[in-house]
């Protein structure tokens, strides 16, 4: 089921940042009331890592118990472990390292320097299979998945008119991304859109004609960012700066 959007607009990055995080404290808690443990799909960039930071920061983020949340990302550089460029290093010293998390629940992706070497192929099979086991033979319940968006409109590592776009892959490899480095992993549309909630969360100037688009009925394949969407809310979560072409 496809959910129409909804957009919320706060005055500027930081602000953005401290929202986003307090609306996932919330939602984590509410599924771990509702189902004794939840799930997020993480997002790295400016403003992501912002976000993880603040919710590290917050004290509101004991109301969710931090041993049952499990951690996926949506998508990852296919680069060596502790390069800065992954997400997951990113996320280490201010959200990871911070809170009491279940390491056996904090899913990162195969680096290049793992077990599959170079094959990102197969890495990205293993990071499927990894998804499957923990569903118990089917996708794990994803109670809020979050994306950055680029400025050309792409999210995860689906960029536009690209073969990952149109994948019904669990995850795939990205060979060829135009922004560097050129070697992905990423979650596909038919994954991303089983999660319970997908949160677009997008700061700054150079992302609004994106945001804009995305917004007006833009393809999947013209801007990514188009066709990602959560089983019961879609919710576009900008600032002033990002939001200043999406029609009123």
């Amino acid at each position: 089921m496809t959910t129409a959007p909804s957009v919320v607009v706060h005055p500027d990055k930081e602000t953005l940042a401290q929202a986003v995080a307090a609306r996932l404290i919330t939602k984590l808690a509410d599924a771990q009331a509702a189902r004794g443990e939840a799930t997020a799909v993480l997002t790295g960039g400016t403003v992501g890592t912002a976000t993880l930071a603040a919710v590290a920061d917050s004290p509101a983020r004991d109301s969710v118990d931090w041993g049952r949340v499990s951690l996926w990302w949506g998508d990852e550089r296919f680069v060596p472990d502790g390069d800065p460029e992954r997400n997951d290093e990113q996320a280490r010293e201010v959200f990871l390292e911070k809170l009491p998390l279940d390491p056996k629940r904090v899913h990162r992706y195969p680096t290049s320097d793992g077990p599959d070497g170079d094959d990102a192929a197969a890495a990205a099979s293993r990071y499927a299979e990894d998804l499957i086991a923990d569903g118990g033979g089917k996708l794990p319940v994803f109670d809020v998945l979050l994306l950055g968006v680029g400025g050309e409109g792409h999210v995860a590592s689906i960029f536009p008119d690209s073969e990952a776009g149109r994948s019904q892959r669990t995850v795939v490899a990205v060979l060829n991304s135009p922004k560097p480095p050129p070697i992905r992993l990423s979650l596909t549309f038919p994954t991303i859109n089983t999660a319970d909630e997908v949160w677009l969360v997008v700061g700054g100037p150079d992302k609004a004609e994106a945001v804009g688009r995305a917004l007006s009925g833009a393809t999947l394949t013209e801007v990514p960012a188009a066709g990602a969407h959560g089983r019961t809310a879609t919710r576009w979560l900008v600032d002033e700066a990002a939001a200043g072409q999406i029609p009123r």
